[in-house]
């Protein structure tokens, strides 16, 4: 697990820049939107509606905020320990930033329910009547897709080697 301290530094700017955006799209969001006000971006297709989620993904586990702070820091502490065994040289870059888009979104998360014992909700793809989301479920979803084609295409079975050690 050798890691250069630039390349710590980097990875730990990028994870706090991704946090604070987080963090402060979710207080815009209050601030505007708590009143039960809709702000509609795309009509039919997008807007912005504020709610407190105090479940998970698709509401799921509601009121379980210390199983899912758990579980979150969980994930956390793994996601570090993925990145920090990470090769490297430039051909594991997309690998290395993916997971670095994942922890700040369980950070962000994971920020809310320690504090707020919700998570601040505020996109709403109406077009298809999506569970409303905030930044930070973007990080993971839109990253987990992208590490999906990263196993899949980009790198061979020889690549990911250093998982297994």
């Amino acid at each position: 697990m050798q890691i250069s301290f630039k390349r710590a530094a980097k990875a730990a700017a990028l994870f706090v820049l991704l946090v604070a955006a987080d963090l402060f799209t979710k207080a815009i969001a209050v601030q505007a939107l708590q009143d039960g006000r809709h702000v509609e971006l795309i009509r039919g297709v997008l807007e912005f509606y504020y709610i407190q989620n105090r479940g998970a993904a698709f509401g799921i586990f509601q009121n379980g905020t210390v199983i899912l702070s758990c579980v979150s820091l969980a994930a956390l502490i793994l996601l570090i320990l993925l990145y920090l065994r990470i090769p490297g040289n430039r051909k594991y870059l997309p690998l290395r930033i993916v997971v670095v888009f994942i922890a700040a979104g369980a950070a962000g998360n994971l920020i809310d329910r320690v504090l707020l014992h919700y998570v601040r909700d505020f996109i709403y793809f109406c077009l298809i009547d999506f569970p409303v989301f905030n930044v930070a479920d973007i990080y993971v979803t839109c990253s987990v897709f992208v590490l999906a084609y990263l196993i899949m295409f980009r790198y061979k079975e020889e690549d990911l080697q250093f998982l297994g050690h």
